[in-house]
């Protein structure tokens, strides 16, 4: 049986379009997962007495797990299509906790055809929003899809 995917291909995408995703609410669950795969046991992620005694008061999540769940809304729009990642800056410009419920916006800033013609780079802006419309993290991401 054909595995379908839902993502979309070079051509899906128009310049100064922005997508939005839907909304994923963070728990105790990921950022304890996050550390485990990671290895990142900072007690500022994993310690509240430790966290509550630092400029954020308590425990956030990882900067890396914030960039990662971007990552993954971004991804719905590219479920198989996209062949490489080839570039991802980004700013985290506010802590997420547990409880904090996150959703990206992301615009097709420029695209261009590889010159086989048979894949091309879509750059997208990327920000990623709180329940406040607080922005958590600002970024700019180049990925390769097929055409």
């Amino acid at each position: 049986m054909e595995k379908l995917y839902t993502g979309r291909d070079f051509h899906g995408f128009e310049v100064g379009e922005t997508l939005v995703s839907p909304g994923r609410t963070i728990t105790e669950a990921h950022i304890a997962a996050y550390a485990g795969l990671s290895g990142d046991f900072n007690p500022l992620h994993t310690d509240e007495e430790f966290a509550r005694n630092t400029v954020h008061g308590g425990r956030i999540a990882h900067g890396m797990l914030t960039a990662g769940i971007a990552a993954g809304m971004l991804n719905r729009y590219v479920d198989g299509t996209a062949v490489a990642l080839l570039d991802a800056q980004f700013k985290l410009t506010r802590a997420v906790r547990a409880g904090d419920t996150l959703h990206i916006s992301a615009t097709v800033a420029n695209k261009r055809l590889s010159s086989k013609g048979n894949s091309g780079i879509v750059e997208f802006g990327v920000d990623m929003l709180n329940q406040n419309g607080e922005t958590v993290l600002s970024g700019a991401w180049k990925i390769l899809l097929n055409a």
